[in-house]
């Protein structure tokens, strides 16, 4: 008898019948490589990447004798541009598709000849614009040239001065927006309150500078990313934002995405700014209405009413037609008041997390808080112009407070209606 293996197992032999169908079996799985033939791949290709988004990664500003001007921007790539112009106000916009731009902090705040300013960013999906505010009427021409340099192209936008009457007859209708798909039905079953977060502004439209170089877009996308992680971690609520991304949403597209997801409470978040009185801080909560409380808030109301003309969408008066055509005043009363009821338990919340302005709940006529059906308040979680709210907005600490008294109020808000 042979002795045991080193190891104690015992190794068993298999039937020599059974081993000779197992060799048979494994000598047809294998691949082989025939006379002239390449040996067979099993495995499935990669699929192919995914191509990198070209970068802007410099810009250059200039005038000419006679009244022109030039933007001239680097980037990574040739890309293909369009150009049309806008009145009321005179603007010259340029579509890109989608760009990483990674231009310098002082890019487009300089005025030359026709040029007053211009902003850019991602305008929808896969789409990015630059907005040319003018400071007199001029048509533009834009060229890509190679600029001999890795791949490397230069987008150069040419204006010329042209006469009132010309320009008037270059200007045509803005392009559409596309539609932001609200988010999918939850199950029947699922009774949970539905919580639209609105951050303000993006994309081409960067709203108030703050004093530190920051943006408004930015700055209330952080507070509104921290607001959402922290209802959705009580699990008592359902949780949707009308924009995830850097991208620019109109101010009818935000009503409608709140309306079409049948959403229990909207919250716009945005920060003031002022020309002047760095004094002045504090957070204000707005409600809609058809009357301002006050000379301020009526002029708010209109400068963000007019963020989609600034990003070349003017959307006219499609959210109060709507109002005025599908919904009786009765809904409409009815949803201000409970706007109105989260617009008073939001100032008692707040008040114990942010500083907040002297006179903090007040109304106006937003277009964003038009929604006839769905309660909505905008809040502006401090000014720009105050170095110590942009301190406290942009920590984590100012982040997280502001997170907890908001949820706070709507606890107390959707209580007060028997929600649970």
């Amino acid at each position: 008898m042979r002795a045991p293996p080193a190891n104690g197992v015992r190794r068993r032999r298999l039937p020599a019948r059974l081993a000779l169908c197992l060799l048979s079996l494994l000598a047809f799985a294998a691949p082989s490589a025939s006379a002239g033939q390449p040996a067979r791949r099993y495995a499935q290709a990669a699929p192919a990447p995914k191509p990198a988004v070209p970068v802007a990664f410099e810009s250059d500003t200039k005038s000419f004798p006679g009244g022109g001007a030039e933007i001239a921007i680097s980037i990574s790539r040739p890309v293909q541009a369009s150009v049309f112009a806008l009145e009321r106000p005179d603007r010259i916009i340029v579509d890109l598709p989608e760009v990483n731009f990674q231009l310098g902090e002082e890019a487009g705040r300089k005025a030359e000849g026709p040029i007053r300013s211009f902003r850019y960013g991602l305008f929808s999906a896969g789409k990015s614009r630059i907005v040319i505010d003018l400071a007199q009427p001029a048509l533009a021409e834009v060229e890509v040239e190679p600029e001999g340099e890795a791949g490397r192209s230069r987008l150069r936008i040419k204006l010329s001065r042209v006469d009132r009457a010309a320009f008037s007859r270059a200007a045509r209708e803005p392009q559409r927006v596309a539609s932001v798909a609200p988010p999918a039905a939850a199950p029947a079953d699922d009774q949970r309150p539905l919580v639209v977060i609105d951050p303000g502004h993006g994309g081409v439209d960067p709203g108030a500078r703050a004093v530190n170089g920051q943006f408004e877009k930015d700055i209330v996308f952080s507070i509104a990313q921290a607001l959402r992680d922290r209802l959705i971690e009580t699990g008592r609520y359902r949780v949707a934002m009308t924009r995830e991304e850097d991208v620019f949403i109109s101010l009818s597209e935000r009503v409608k995405f709140a309306r079409q997801a049948r959403a229990d409470l909207m919250i716009s978040l945005h920060a003031d700014a002022l020309v002047s009185h760095d004094g002045v801080r504090g957070a204000s909560i707005y409600t809609g209405s058809d009357r301002a409380s006050d000379a301020y808030a009526a002029r708010l109301a209109e400068s963000e009413n007019n963020s989609d003309s600034s990003a070349g969408a003017d959307s006219g008066g499609e959210v109060i037609d709507e109002v005025n055509d599908i919904l009786s005043d009765l809904t409409r009363r009815e949803t201000r008041t409970f706007s109105h009821r989260f617009a008073r338990a939001l100032v008692g919340g707040l008040g114990s997390a942010l500083p907040m302005h002297k006179t903090p709940l007040k109304s106006a006529g937003f277009r964003v808080l038009m929604a006839p059906d769905v309660p909505s308040v905008l809040v502006e979680l401090g000014y720009l112009t105050n170095t110590r709210d942009i301190a406290l907005l942009t920590s984590a600490d100012g982040r997280a407070k502001a997170g907890a008294a908001i949820l706070s109020a709507i606890d107390a808000y959707f209580a007060s209606r028997g929600r649970p």
